[in-house]
């Protein structure tokens, strides 16, 4: 009987701080039709797409037994490599959603339609849970149109690269294509598309050759200009990524990293009850802790808790953090005085989320939710109440200290 009235209150104190109880939800169907099952339907379309590509690879002839095989053009090289190729490109458009880009979402809306009509093409019934995992996709897709809202940000060398590499493709294609007299084996815009990227990727199989001096200096710029452009585009877009990685690794999240979080609670700093407050919430809700300290946040990461470092006070990292998306903050580090700006970001970060703070010394509870708190507690006055009411064999009771629980203790009964 005493522990049940020790974790009575003391639930009801946990509701009270991070759950709202206008209404009582049986079934969250944001858990279930948000941006991570979308993320995690498209990635798994994608497989699925690779596995039904590769079987139709392997087989001798296509299959065209379906509605639309007489009317797509092109049905059998469709059928033989659509699978596959939609497969790379919904990959790299899986990234794409999972750091929440906009773009990808575009992508993603293109390529899943054609990725469905394969089935339709084949009438395979291997082919039936693909169409049947797209029909699916496609609707969570659209419907979380607003939650893929992130620019894509290249930086200049990234632009540059990129610009680099398609230019140097539209000089190899339209070049070759006005030399192709001086070329054996080439006649058409196909012909000279494959040469420029066999020629790129140094396969060279021969089948299409410079004849004449001025191909040959030409094949060789096409080379050089290249390889160049293609060294340039991989260091500048695979190494932010693999830098990505080492900081993650170290305990320093980036803001892509965090892109997919909803409805979270974000811990604002670290303090002396952060460690029972993540042991609180642990398995309730993903918990995300901002503290500038790095050799805190990579502890936190081994600990498998999500940790950012950068300054609470900044509201930059708090949208890194997706405090537009969390369901409640909590702002607890060993500083009131810094508890305060803490707090004064996060409010103007999202003037609607629940802020609850912690105050050291019980004589600035008042201040806190003068600044913007929703609710303070007092750890201290909490564990003395606790000890007093122990000692004496008595309930806990409520073990909540607010601002106006202080202000009427001091005016008295």
């Amino acid at each position: 009987m005493g522990e049940e009235s020790a974790d009575g209150p003391r639930d009801a104190a946990l509701e009270t701080v991070f759950y709202h109880t206008d209404s009582v939800r049986f079934v969250h169907w944001r858990q279930f039709s948000g941006a991570k099952p979308t993320v995690v339907l498209t990635g798994a379309t994608t497989g699925l797409a690779f596995v039904t590509g590769l079987s139709h690879l392997s087989r001798e002839t296509a299959a065209m037994a379906g509605p639309l095989a007489s009317v797509l053009p092109g049905e059998a090289v469709f059928v033989r490599f659509a699978g596959v190729l939609c497969a790379f490109l919904l990959g790299v458009l899986t990234v794409g959603l999972q750091r929440r880009k906009h773009v990808a979402w575009y992508g993603t809306v293109a390529v899943l339609p054609v990725l469905g009509l394969l089935p339709l093409v084949t009438l395979q019934t291997t082919d039936a849970p693909l169409l049947l995992l797209v029909l699916v996709t496609f609707p969570l897709v659209v419907r979380n149109r607003r939650q893929f809202d992130q620019s894509l940000d290249l930086s200049p060398l990234q632009v540059a690269a990129l610009s680099s590499i398609g230019g140097v493709g539209m000089y190899g294609t339209v070049g070759s294509f006005a030399l192709r007299a001086q070329f054996a084996g080439l006649e058409t815009w196909p012909d000279a598309v494959y040469y420029v990227i066999v020629t790129i990727a140094t396969v060279g199989y021969g089948d299409i050759t410079p004849v004449t001096a001025e191909a040959r200096w030409f094949s060789l710029s096409v080379i050089v200009f290249g390889t160049g452009a293609f060294t340039a585009g991989v260091g500048s877009l695979v190494v932010p990524a693999i830098e990505s990685r080492m900081a993650t690794a170290f305990g320093n999240m980036t803001a892509s990293d965090l892109t997919l979080l909803e409805d979270h609670v974000l811990v604002l700093g670290y303090g002396d009850v952060t460690e029972s407050l993540l042991d609180e919430l642990a398995g309730e809700v993903d918990v995300v802790v901002v503290t500038p300290d790095a050799d805190v946040a990579a502890t936190l990461e081994r600990e498998d808790t999500t940790a950012l470092t950068a300054d609470p006070t900044d509201e930059a990292a708090l949208h890194d953090a997706q405090i537009d998306s969390a369901r409640g903050v909590v702002v607890g580090t060993r500083d009131d005085a810094r508890d305060v700006l803490v707090i004064l970001a996060a409010r103007k970060a999202n003037p609607d989320v629940r802020i609850v703070g912690a105050a050291n010394d019980h004589k600035h509870l008042d201040k806190l939710e003068a600044v913007g708190a929703d609710d303070v507690i007092s750890p201290t006055v909490i564990g003395g109440r606790i000890l007093g009411r122990s000692v004496l064999g008595r309930s806990t009771g409520p073990l909540f200290e607010t601002a106006t629980d202080d202000e009427g203790d001091d005016k008295g009964p």
